[in-house]
């Protein structure tokens, strides 16, 4: 005997606007179960009808391995800028961020840095005493903790930041070091102060203090969603002190904590295994955001059946092999008032696991093992969202659109050899199945420039900025910690670089060398989906060019690289601040 359900499905599942209900696709399956407008009887008859196939697949991939995340709310810090003197402040922690240079001694092994003197006075020169015995000279990455009496603080942490310390990277380092030093030393409350901060400008400062509170937020995220057993971090307050106080200082500070909320948010995402952030899941994802920013972000999902009318032949091409069904997902963030001076759009490749299809992923090095990671570029798209919703704006509208899917194999997936019909008009014969991302980001990018999105000034272009994990060949040209940037527009090239530079976030511009073009060539239709190995993260990029509006100002970043930290096997979060700062710069 099989079930069959006799009922419609709820609005989530078909409608084009998504209903708020549950982070996983497991509780979607609860919550079509518990639904007044469901009943389920038994019968002999097949699961035969569309609908009843459609319900029976979304429900079997809810509960693969009964695998629930659990409900763990993120710590959070309560961050505070002082000024006061650092012998007399009173905590579990104060960490001195220091160079080389402030790490130098005199003839008498006296430091001759004013912060670290006066330490070593109040603690009857063991100070010194110690970093030399332990051989602390404040090179990046180092870092020492003393619990030594005499002070209002129970421990004096040393943080390494190298010969100098300018970037936001570094800072944001800074914060880092500082959260596990506090895990270590299992401290409730921690103060950071910097060794050298004389002749640091009042806007350098915001951006210090802005980096450090960001590092000591990602600093303490661990994500224990998926294991038995976890720890809560000690850490619940962070005083910054010697980087000026008053109201632009503590809106700055909230500024990084909406951020990297964000950005761990999107980490999470991304470290969410395929078998519970399917596409659904995704959609319920993008959902809460709209839910709970509602005042700014609206959302729109849209189902195969609504794909298919809208002639995304491309993207519906690479999710037919899976069971798991599509969801194309659209939030659009309007301000609560005033004129709009820009409309941007950020589109994210959202495969939520990729096997290769047909030419599945074999070998060493094929990595199918992380391919829940493909939908990295999804999560920079949507923690951006969530960054902005929290912020709020104004003078700009952003788009955010994720075509979402797997990548699998099955008798209806699409075989090398296939020509798909992208919703442009264009036609592309498939020679390999693996290089599926592009296919989706097609008819996303044609969808994008339909949304009429541009800059309000006159003869200014409309700005699209894709991001994907798209190419194992831009790893190999730029290694794990740059992503690669490719576009024809100098503008938009510069105002993103720009951006990165705030957050400390590495891009590289590569080249769209249109020659290279003719690898792309196909006898039987308008392109092939992939050209040689020679080139390869350069041909992708000339393949997504095609599906841009050439009045577009078009950006693709492929962020296969950096969203990942293979060394620790999780998430990074990359990509959120620097469209943040981007979106933020659109709008002053």
């Amino acid at each position: 005997m099989v079930a069959t359900i006799v009922a419609s499905l709820p609005s989530f599942l078909l409608a084009s606007s998504v209903a708020h209900s549950s982070s996983t696709s497991s509780l979607i399956f609860n919550k079509l179960r518990s639904s007044s407008r469901f009943r389920f009887s038994f019968a002999l008859a097949p699961l035969c009808s569309r609908r009843a196939k459609f319900m029976a697949h979304t429900l079997a991939s809810a509960n693969l391995g009964l695998t629930q995340p659990a409900n763990i709310e993120n710590p959070k810090i309560a961050f505070a800028a002082k000024e006061i003197d650092v012998g007399e402040w009173k905590g579990d922690m104060l960490a001195v961020g220091v160079t080389e240079k402030d790490m130098t001694k005199d003839e008498n092994s006296k430091f001759q840095n004013s912060i670290l003197k006066k330490l070593d006075r109040l603690l009857g020169g063991l100070l010194a005493e110690v970093s030399s015995e332990e051989d602390f000279t404040g090179k990046s990455g180092q870092s020492t903790v003393l619990r030594l009496p005499g002070l209002g603080s129970k421990r004096v942490g040393l943080i390494g930041l190298g010969q100098s310390a300018s970037s936001p990277s570094a800072f944001r380092g800074l914060g880092e070091a500082v959260a596990a030093a506090a895990k270590t030393a299992q401290a409730n409350s921690v103060a950071v102060v910097l060794a050298s901060s004389e002749g640091i400008s009042n806007e350098s400062k915001l951006g210090i203090a802005s980096a450090i509170a960001s590092g000591a937020v990602l600093g303490i995220h661990e994500d224990n969603r998926y294991k038995s057993e976890s720890k809560k971090p000690q850490l619940k307050s962070l005083d910054i002190l010697g980087l000026g106080t008053g109201p632009e200082l503590e809106k700055k500070l909230k500024y990084a904590e909406d951020v990297s909320s964000a950005i761990v948010f999107g980490r999470e995402l991304v470290n969410s295994p395929a078998n519970v952030l399917t596409p659904a899941a995704l959609a319920e994802e993008a959902s809460k955001i709209a839910s709970s920013y509602s005042d700014v972000i609206s959302a729109n999902i849209l189902t195969a059946e609504q794909c298919k009318e809208l002639k995304m032949g491309s993207y519906l091409g690479v999710a037919a092999a899976s069971d798991n069904p599509p969801y194309f997902i659209h939030l659009c963030y309007k301000p609560l008032s005033g004129p709009i001076k820009a409309k941007l759009a950020l589109v994210g490749k959202g495969l939520t696991f990729d096997s290769g299809g047909y030419n599945i992923k074999t070998g060493p090095g094929c990595s199918i093992d992380v391919m829940k990671i493909d939908m990295g570029g999804s999560a920079a798209v949507l923690g951006s969202a969530k960054a902005l919703g929290q912020i709020k704006p104004p003078g700009v509208e952003v788009h955010f659109i994720v075509a979402s899917c797997e990548n699998m194999i099955s008798g209806t997936g699409m075989r090398p050899g296939d020509i798909l019909t992208a919703s442009n008009g264009k036609t592309i014969e498939v020679n390999n199945t693996d290089a599926e991302g592009r296919l989706t980001l097609a008819d996303a990018l044609v969808y994008a420039c339909n949304q009429g999105v541009e800059k309000v000034k006159p003869n200014d272009a409309h700005p699209i900025v894709d991001l994907a994990t798209l190419t194992g060949a831009c790893i190999v040209a730029l290694g794990p910690s740059i992503a690669g940037v490719f576009t024809p527009s100098d503008e938009l090239a510069k105002e993103v670089f720009e951006a990165s530079e705030i957050s400390g976030e590495k891009f590289w511009r590569m080249p769209l060398e249109e020659s290279y073009w003719e690898s792309m060539k196909s006898g039987v239709a308008d392109m092939v989906n992939t050209g040689g190995r020679p080139g390869g993260a350069i041909t992708a990029a000339l393949f997504l060019k095609q599906f841009v509006d050439e009045k577009v100002q078009w950006m693709h970043i492929d962020l296969a690289g950096p969203v990942w930290n293979e060394k620790k096997r999780v998430a990074t979060g990359f990509g959120v601040s620097t469209l943040v700062e981007w979106v933020l710069k659109n709008s002053s």
